[in-house]
């Protein structure tokens, strides 16, 4: 498992490397105040991973209603089995 996320990573890296490198001319972003000029691969590039970051924050920060409602019911289970007396062990009704 770890050798097939560290192959994915470099596969991930170089496919990053060979888009910037093609994609290495220059566009300016006009953000109102500032005008920075960028290469349009790693403008590219940035905004995939920022999107991906966003999108996992948002996913793990989400609620989970079904998730916490299951929860909630397994605790009440437990709590009552935990509250039911349990039966002697050898079988005997422990009255001898």
């Amino acid at each position: 498992m770890r050798l097939a996320l560290v192959i994915a990573v470099i596969l991930f890296v170089v496919f990053g490397a060979v888009f910037g490198a093609l994609n290495a001319e220059r566009i300016t972003l006009d953000l109102y105040f500032w005008q920075p000029s960028v290469p349009k691969g790693a403008l590219i590039l940035s905004a995939v991973v920022v999107g991906w970051l966003a999108g996992g924050i948002v996913a793990w920060l989400a609620p989970r209603p079904r998730i916490h409602r299951e929860l909630k019911e397994t605790r009440k289970q437990l709590k009552e089995a935990r509250a039911e007396p349990r039966p002697p062990i050898d079988g005997t009704a422990g009255d001898a």
